[in-house]
């Protein structure tokens, strides 16, 4: 342990009820769209790979969710559980957006996640690919924030 931060539960090892509540709270987290928010559940010295961009510490993970977030208007993102064990997690999922010219994407994504004893994530490894989807097409209609609880899932929506 390289940081000094007091437990973020749940902690591993992670029961599969914890691991989905993990999942959950990392959705709400990002529906945020709040960068310092988010970065402060990663280590101090995180590693990520997020596509083709290598990430090292909560200071470049705050940086590169304010270019993101500067962007993606209108994000919206649903994660799904894929599978975990003790101190790991695998998670599938989707989130909608549109560029300045108004154009809607759906990015398709999976995350591998490692934590560590206090229930920061030390290691994200994610692969991501955007599809542009007509408006019509679109599946996420909540209003901006945290994802509300009767709105389907990824598995319900057919994605």
């Amino acid at each position: 342990m390289t940081h000094q931060d007091t437990p973020r539960a749940p902690l591993p090892p992670f029961s599969y009820e914890d691991a989905v509540l993990k999942v959950r709270m990392a959705e709400d987290a990002w529906n945020s769209r709040d960068p310092a928010k988010v970065a402060l559940a990663y280590t101090r010295d995180t590693i990520w790979r997020n596509r083709d961009e290598f990430l090292n510490g909560r200071a470049d993970v705050e940086a590169f969710l304010t270019r993101k977030w500067s962007k993606e208007n209108g994000y919206r993102l649903i994660k799904e559980i894929w599978a975990h064990e003790e101190s790991r997690i695998a998670v599938r999922f989707c989130y909608e957006w549109h560029d300045d010219a108004g154009q809607w994407f759906r990015a398709y994504g999976n995350e591998n996640w490692e934590f560590d004893a206090l229930g920061y994530m030390d290691v994200r490894h994610a692969s991501i690919n955007d599809l542009p989807i007509a408006e019509s097409d679109r599946l996420f209609h909540w209003p901006q924030g945290r994802r509300p609880d009767n709105h389907p899932g990824l598995t319900e929506l057919g994605l």
